[in-house]
């Protein structure tokens, strides 16, 4: 437990710094935070446990409104997309309301346990998980989870939740493969992207020049970006591919540069990703020390033989980075959109140290596209509207895909 009273009270007030001078949003997205702070003040401070000052830590953030705000420890339970590299949905069961794995990332924690979409949680360990209590696991060990698989067995497997090489001390996750590619006929590629680990992406970058090796000679594309989290700026190496020249994306903005004013055509320019790690620091030195926003620029790759014929599916829990590319695609007209609007978790995050072994997470910089689309909050929406259908994992069938490519054969 965090040791006192003075101790709580402490890192209270070093959140409420930060949030009051970090926070990318002057108004505080149109909340009182001197309120909120005095409304949350004494639940956090006369907190009975650690747990319960973390929960209400966590609650007084949310208030905010807006995604990328978190506060926890390396004891912390986090997010199943980040833990085990998995998505969920409710979904009513003969034993009541139960979540349903959805996006099971191939590599992931889940996937490598076994666990399929269709799969209904039941528990872990001894605690049976019940909507709308999320799914929630700890980082550096093995969770036991008991599971009805797609075919109405019951069935307990170890997951392991070990990250030997963590690349965001701030938001820790699992890494799943992070791209993948195959043929579906001679001429259909599909190229499945689960996040976009590291900041600058370097090892990602060359991953996705692998992967598009292997589907060069395919004249249609479908990218599934369902259940990407987002990640680093390795996104832009993903949009190179979209289009052959160099086009804006968007750019970030921080609350230093929002209230001084600027022009976006005169923000630093992000043009491409490098090719080798010993050419890292000459990036840095160009950044370092500037302020943050910054407009991302497409690398200029060059034709493709699937330009104009190419398909991105999204989801609810595409977020970050994964609504870049969907966003950049969709006002640029280089791709159709399939699936369901995205999550609308498009801010630039930072985490701070507060004390007590707990970090705060914040937004600290605001994504707008090149159009003026803000997605925060908003999402993509896609062109081609298409839920995801249990009754179609359950026989191992993948709906909203069958319906990308439909729309890729008929481009």
């Amino acid at each position: 437990m965090t040791n006192s009273r003075k101790e709580r009270g402490a890192i209270l007030g070093k959140v409420d710094l930060l949030v009051r001078t970090k926070f990318f949003d002057l108004n505080f997205n149109g909340r009182n935070w001197p309120a909120l702070m005095e409304q949350h003040r004494a639940s956090i401070v006369e907190a009975a446990s650690s747990e319960e000052f973390e929960q209400n830590m966590v609650a007084l953030l949310k208030e905010l409104g807006t995604s990328h705000t978190g506060f926890f420890r390396r004891e912390s339970k986090i997010a199943s997309r980040n833990s085990v590299n998995a998505t969920f949905r409710e979904r009513q069961t003969d034993e009541g309301a139960r979540w349903a794995f959805q996006d099971v990332q191939p590599g992931g924690p889940a996937a490598n346990a076994g666990i399929k979409p269709g799969d209904i949680l039941l528990s872990i360990g001894q605690q049976e998980v019940v909507p709308p209590r999320p799914p929630e696991f700890r980082m550096g060990a093995s969770a036991q989870v008991t599971v009805v698989q797609r075919n109405g067995t019951r069935r307990v497997t170890n997951v392991e939740l070990r990250v030997p090489n963590a690349k965001y001390r701030e938001c820790p996750y699992a890494e799943p493969r992070a791209v993948s590619a195959q043929k579906l006929t001679p001429g259909l590629g599909l190229l499945k992207v689960t996040m976009f680990p590291g900041i600058v992406g370097i090892d990602f970058a060359r991953d996705v020049n692998r992967a598009m090796d292997e589907i060069r000679d395919c004249d249609r594309l479908i990218v599934d970006l369902r259940g990407n989290p987002g990640g680093g700026i390795g996104g832009l190496r993903l949009m190179g591919y979209l289009t052959p020249g160099r086009l804006p994306v968007g750019y970030s903005l921080t609350r230093k540069r929002a209230e001084k004013g600027y022009r976006k055509e005169e923000l630093p320019q992000f043009r491409g990703i490098p090719a080798q790690k010993w050419k890292l620091p000459f990036l840095i030195l160009r950044f370092a020390g500037r302020d943050q926003s910054i407009v991302v620029v497409t690398e200029g790759l060059g034709k493709q033989k699937f330009h104009g014929r190419i398909v991105l599916l999204v989801n609810e829990h595409t977020s970050g980075a994964g609504e870049m590319v969907a966003g950049f695609a969709k006002e640029n007209n280089l791709a159709k959109i399939v699936g369901t609007r995205t999550a609308g978790r498009l801010l630039g995050g930072e985490g701070f140290k507060v004390g007590g072994g707990y970090m705060a997470f914040l937004p600290v910089g605001c994504y707008l596209s090149w159009g003026g689309h803000r997605f925060e909050g908003n999402g993509v929406t896609p062109d081609v509207e298409v839920d995801w259908s249990l009754e179609s994992s359950l026989d191992g069938s993948d709906n909203q895909l069958n319906r990308a490519v439909e729309v890729a054969n008929g481009m």
